[in-house]
């Protein structure tokens, strides 16, 4: 499968009809132009991947830095830069623009963004905790997380217990979805399913991870000679439908 890419942003949702009629339900991305601001070489960096830049903005919203890296590249003030590996690494020159045409109707992509924050949350609504029982001697304390610290060894609540805290406002990726509509005239996909993130999020397109594993056709009978007999033999119990 051929590693593709691209940087776009969260339009939103709707719906979309195929030629059966059916209702699709997508996520309508702006994807790219995206310009390639730099080159990882092997010899250089150790590994090969190419750099891309979204989004123009002012030069008051970049660092000393950032403007600098830009400006070898020539691509104006862009404000999100990603790094990704791509197949097409050695047709690709600094410059050069990607659009969304890379992907075609049928890819499988994964999408990443970062998710809606959601601000303090509380255990139940965060880890889907239980609560206490609502009868008398309850008290306040019904959705609270309880006890949960250990005994005398380590005689402290180890790392990674659930509790209360910030919920959503992280990465997020959602693998293998499918490209149902690609318009390269106005930079759009369209994805079935939902994504990660609200509208005007930034959002990281790029070929799945995931392996489609095509089954052959009779991989999942039994070797079993006795089974293979009750399949053959009807009046097998073992072959009877309960």
């Amino acid at each position: 499968m051929e590693k593709k890419a691209i940087i776009g942003k969260k339009v939103g949702m709707t719906q979309i009809f195929d030629e059966a009629g059916k209702v699709i339900p997508v996520t309508v991305i702006e994807a790219g132009p995206c310009t390639v601001v730099q080159k990882k070489t092997a010899e250089k960096d150790g590994y090969e991947a190419i750099q891309l830049g979204f989004q123009q903005t002012t030069e008051k919203h970049l660092t000393k830095g950032q403007k600098g890296h830009l400006a070898k590249a020539d691509a104006g003030m862009l404000k999100v830069l990603k790094e990704v590996k791509v197949d097409s690494y050695a047709q690709l020159n600094v410059g050069d623009q990607l659009k969304a045409d890379v992907f075609k109707i049928g890819d499988k992509v994964d999408a990443t963004g970062i998710s809606k924050g959601k601000g303090f949350a509380g255990v139940v609504k965060r880890h889907n905790a239980g609560v206490q029982k609502r009868s008398h001697g309850g008290g306040p304390v019904h959705r609270h997380a309880g006890s949960m610290g250990s005994t005398s060894t380590p005689s402290r609540i180890r790392k990674g217990k659930i509790g209360a805290g910030q919920m959503g406002n992280e990465q997020v990726t959602v693998q293998n979805l499918e490209v149902v509509k690609v318009d390269p005239e106005v930079n759009l996909i369209a994805v079935r399913g939902a994504i990660p993130g609200p509208k005007g999020g930034v959002v990281i397109i790029k070929s799945t991870a995931k392996v489609n594993v095509v089954k052959q056709a009779g991989a999942g009978i039994s070797a079993n000679p006795q089974k293979a007999s009750a399949r053959v033999n009807p009046q097998k119990a073992s072959a009877r439908k309960h």
